[in-house]
């Protein structure tokens, strides 16, 4: 699902999607890697459609997100010495696991966990293509934060899976022009366990900081009023 959502020649690039980066520029098929550069450049602010999942572990394990050209020559560099150094399978698992999939939740089994309640290996091919669709911008658009969004991204994963010849937007605003048969909602928990008792906690912990404050501030308030009493009464 993750391959079908994010990285669809995943198997058969070398960490370098050219197609994928011509498209992102909007250039011809056949361009250059120079006009194909320079026009990415332009087009920065839609090259995370056009980053695969080697260049993707190769940002989240060494490098900052800034879109600056330098570091994205160093993502192109490391992601082909990931594509020497590692197979596939193993550049893939090191990405669920380091990946985003919403608010503190980090690697694809604690998001498995925090929305639907079950290990990673339980899951079913829905829920599978739920957390699939979510990796664009887990932050804006997860099973738990603007549902219908991800459903429809979900759709055309599971879609894809089955066999349609239907293309997943690399940006979530692209679905926003496509028109999608009305999808049955996910089961999710109002919030991710994580956040609810990170929440929890917060609160927990503010009321103790309160109760021990107020408590500390009335001890001393008894021992200012205790010692103006005895001071009053002594004997001049």
């Amino acid at each position: 699902m993750v391959v079908i959502g994010e990285d669809s020649r995943f198997r058969t690039h070398h960490g370098l999607d050219f197609d994928e980066m011509r498209d992102a520029a909007g250039v011809a098929p056949g361009a250059g890697l120079g006009a194909t550069a320079l026009a990415l450049w332009g087009h920065r602010d839609r090259v995370r459609g056009a980053s695969t999942i080697t260049q993707q572990l190769a940002k989240n394990l060494y490098l900052s997100p800034s879109r600056s050209a330098l570091r994205k020559l160093k993502e192109a560099v490391t992601a082909v010495r990931l594509e020497l150094a590692l197979p596939k399978d193993r550049i893939l698992e090191l990405y669920l696991n380091t990946a985003e999939w919403g608010p503190g939740i980090w690697g694809v089994e604690a998001a498995s966990e925090s929305y639907f309640g079950v290990p990673a290996s339980r899951l079913t091919v829905e829920q599978a293509a739920a957390l699939a669709a979510t990796l664009p911008f887990p932050r804006s658009s997860n099973p738990v934060f603007q549902p219908s969004r991800m459903a429809a991204r979900r759709e055309l994963i599971l879609a894809r899976y089955y066999g349609a010849d239907v293309i997943v937007p690399p940006v979530l605003e692209e679905l926003d022009t496509l028109t999608l048969t009305p999808v049955p909602p996910i089961t999710a928990p109002l919030l991710p366990p994580v956040i609810d008792s990170l929440l929890k906690d917060t609160i927990l912990d503010t009321l103790r900081d309160t109760t021990r404050m107020r408590r500390d501030s009335l001890r001393d308030s008894t021992r200012k009023d205790s010692t103006k009493r005895d001071s009053t009464s002594r004997p001049i």
